[in-house]
């Protein structure tokens, strides 16, 4: 094993102490535990209810997939749930904060002896017993449907997910009639101890006349100028997208995973955060979430001063922390604030505008052991318990202790492997240095011979006589070891077989080509240790005396590419050119590039190769993707110069021919194909919604602004290589659901996502300009044939 492997080794394992060691946010999609109802973990004395129908149905026996032998298999109320009375509930009591994503109910089945089930219920949720909230979805609804039976199990996601220690559940009925539950909650523990946090509503962002809403929709406190007592959009555990204009949630408005204000609103700079814990902490660092989307304004922080709080006063002393702010990336990113393990229960901190806009989608915090205040230490709710650090201290301890000893064995393992190295080595040496004692005196035995014999016959002696050249990859040791070769043959030349020059035979070096033949027209790129020019090469097809795959004059120069060696370049970098030189010269086939010569006989050291016209495949691919759409830009822009509406622009609509000559037509419907790609809406044809605009599907209003429309979704098909349907995530009704949101213009619509080698340019200025609402909004197709045009230049 190398010295790398052990850096290698040494780096996964540090990931891992570090991995150990820090508490990442919550993730949804895997906080999704059962806390204990069914299990038993949450105590009796911890489940409560409003009212109890007897003693057997009491709130302890409210637990879900548990059929008790003492009771009758479910909490009941006393009364029968009256319309949105909302007076009934079962109450747990998780004894500390809990990120809660997953709720399950059942009904009271009792061995076929009951069928009381809730049909709806709601939920509200408290993190301190005193104030309570009620959670509502996304979108403001707060009724989640449950049963249709007693016996089935009805598990319901909370999108948001709500962080609470105490949790109600409150039967809701469409008329009088008797209700039973059983329930579980799911999710995992709220390691961060955040109870609030408190900041200044979100703003309004107009982005291309688009309204983009930053403000904290899911907040549960005080919702004003400033929000207060809550916590919400920051702590969902969902880290916003790289572009604030989509969302991880589909069907929501524009900007929806963010909460970020505009400096024009804030004349010191900054805004003011504070964060209120469960009790006193020793906090090591905060996490950050931050969009950087600076080409629309947007940037993360450029610094972030915390001030604590313990008691009553705040510390004089903030931490203040400027993180590398990123001028080239814009992708959104996790900021980590160290906090240098300062101890407090509150803390505020201030963040600066890096520019114009400033959004954040998530903030975490990393604490160690915890501290508490002294009058809490007889509050039998309130338990002390380091075992958790004990174990991971141990953890750690017994890691690192792993890793040293990997580190040793490997080392001394590379000891042993360098010593053995050297005595086969040894030992190596001396055989080859009695055999060549004895070839040495066969040779001088044969040296009249050998003086008469021809170049081609003296290599056959040689090569009889000196087998080890074949066999041993150092020929230059060889040599050096058996100074009487030259006085033998009269001769300083080395046989051509345990040659070290650079003209060796066919199939290992091609020839040296005269370098005054190669005229320089352009350097085409360069690296460390070398550069590569294309060259004209005069006489190149008479030099090689063979035919070349290229239509070309023989009188005229030869187009190749030059790669050269830079003259300061080391012997390591050197030795590579030769090896490539090398490998080279034996490939044949049509489809690998080809080693035509060599031009070794000084430096610098280079060697010619094809040409190929078109470039990389990335560049022609991108190139000739966009050659096609400016061919469509054209012949939409000479079909809309006669007020002409095709009604139905897609790639199946347009054909190809020879050289990739795109010409535009209208059988996309007639084929078979396709079909899939058409909707029937109610009373009207078939009709290719995904590519329609809002106003033709809507209003069916057909007209050159609705081709641009078309236009837009055909780029993004070419781009994508027509891999996916557009909006392929979505169903047919989905689709038109979405066109009604463009004509709300409320910031939910949804638009088709970037194509992944597309350059924000194209698809920001470009294909979303051709999805404007506002259909005079929208470029003509001279416009997007120009830009498209400009982009190939």
């Amino acid at each position: 094993m190398e010295v790398t492997e052990v850096h290698w080794i040494s780096r996964r394992v540090v990931f891992m102490l570090l991995a150990v060691t820090a508490q990442a946010q919550v993730n949804p999609e895997t906080c999704r535990y059962p806390l204990g109802m069914s299990g038993g973990q949450i105590q009796d004395e911890d489940i409560s209810a409003s009212s109890q129908w007897s003693e057997s149905t009491a709130a302890r026996f409210g637990r879900l997939d548990l059929d008790n032998g003492d009771g009758d298999g479910a909490w009941c109320p006393d009364i029968m749930s009256e319309p949105d009375a909302l007076k009934e509930y079962l109450q747990v009591d998780l004894r500390s904060l809990h990120f809660i994503t997953l709720v399950g109910t059942q009904g009271r089945h009792a061995d076929g002896m009951g069928n009381e089930f809730a049909q709806r219920y709601r939920i509200k949720y408290s993190r301190d017993g005193s104030s309570w909230v009620g959670w509502h979805d996304r979108k403001g609804g707060q009724v989640i449907e449950g049963n249709k039976n007693a016996y089935d199990v009805v598990l319901k996601d909370l999108e948001p997910p709500i962080i609470a220690r105490y949790v109600r559940f409150m039967p809701v009925t469409d008329h009088s009639m008797t209700v039973c539950m059983r329930v579980e909650l799911y999710g995992c523990e709220w390691l961060d101890g955040l109870m609030s946090y408190s900041l200044p509503d979100g703003h309004l962002m107009i982005y291309r006349g688009l309204d983009v809403y930053f403000n904290d929709s899911v907040y549960d406190g005080a919702v004003a100028e400033r929000l207060t007592k809550g916590l919400g959009q920051l702590t969902d555990g969902t880290a916003g997208l790289d572009d604030f204009l989509h969302s991880h949630v589909y069907g929501m408005w524009a900007g929806y995973d963010y909460v970020g204000w505009s400096n024009k609103s804030f004349p010191k700079g900054y805004v003011e955060m504070i964060f209120e814990f469960d009790h006193v902490r020793n906090f090591t660092s905060m996490k950050v979430h931050c969009s950087n989307m600076f080409s629309r304004g947007v940037r993360m922080f450029k610094q972030a001063s915390c001030y604590f709080r313990s008691g009553s006063d705040w510390e004089a002393d903030p931490v203040t922390f400027r993180p590398n702010v990123d001028r080239e990336s814009q992708t959104a990113r996790f900021v980590i604030v160290p906090l240098g393990d300062r101890t407090a229960s509150v803390i505020k901190c201030r963040f600066h505008f890096g520019d114009l806009w400033m959004l954040f989608s998530e903030v975490a915090f990393q604490s160690g052991s915890t501290v508490y205040n002294t009058s809490l230490r007889d509050d039998p709710t309130h338990k002390v318990d380091d075992s958790n650090t004990r174990i991971l201290i141990g953890c750690l301890v017994a890691i690192i202790a792993i890793l040293l000893t990997i580190i040793v064995i490997i080392l001394w393992r590379q000891v042993w492997q360098k010593m053995l190295e050297k005595a086969s080595r040894r030992l190596l040496d001396d055989e080859l240095t009695a055999r060549l004692a004895v070839q040495t005196r066969a040779f001088a035995s044969l040296h009249s011979s050998l003086s008469s014999d021809t170049d081609s016959s003296s290599n056959s002696t040689y090569e009889r006589i000196f087998p080890l050249c074949a066999d041993y990859q150092e020929p230059s040791r060889l040599i050096r070891k058996l100074p009487e070769f030259a006085q033998f043959t009269g001769r300083t030349k080395r046989p051509p077989l345990c040659s070290g020059g650079h003209h060796q035979s066919a199939g290992v070096f091609r020839r040296e080509f005269p370098r005054d033949k190669l005229s320089f027209k352009e350097k085409l790129g360069e690296g460390q240790f070398g550069e590569v020019h294309l060259c004209e090469a005069e006489d190149m097809l008479d030099f090689l005396e063979e035919e070349l795959s290229v239509e070309q004059n023989r009188e005229s120069p030869l187009l190749v590419a030059v790669k050269m060696l830079r003259e300061d370049a080391n012997k390591n970098a050197r030795n590579d050119f030769l090896k490539e030189i090398r490998i080279m010269s034996r490939l044949r086939d049509p489809n690998i590039v080809r080693l035509l010569a060599v031009c070794v006989d000084t430096d610098p050291l280079c060697m010619i190769t094809e040409y190929m016209e078109n470039g990389d495949l990335n560049q022609f691919l991108f190139s000739t993707l966009i050659s096609m759409a400016v061919q469509i830009a054209s012949g939409m822009k000479y079909l809309s110069s006669l007020n002409f509406v095709h009604r139905d622009l897609a790639t199946r609509n347009c054909l190809v021919g020879k050289n990739c000559t795109i010409k535009i037509a209208d059988f996309g419907m007639s084929r078979n194909l396709y079909r899939g790609d058409y909707y029937r809406i109610q009373g009207r044809a078939v009709l290719p919604i995904r590519w329609m605009s809002w106003e033709s599907i809507l209003l069916g209003k057909f007209t050159m602004a609705s081709d641009v429309w078309a236009f837009g979704v055909t780029m993004w098909e070419i781009l994508t290589l027509c891999k996916d349907q557009p909006y392929s995530h979505l169903s047919d009704e989905q689709v038109i659901e979405n066109t009604g949101e463009f004509f709300r213009d409320q910031g939910k619509q949804v638009y088709l996502p970037k194509p992944h080698r597309c350059p924000d340019r194209l698809y920001n200025d470009l294909m979303l300009s051709c999805w404007r609402r506002n259909a005079k909004q929208r470029p003509s197709f001279q416009e997007i044939h120009t830009q498209l045009m400009d982009s190939l230049a």
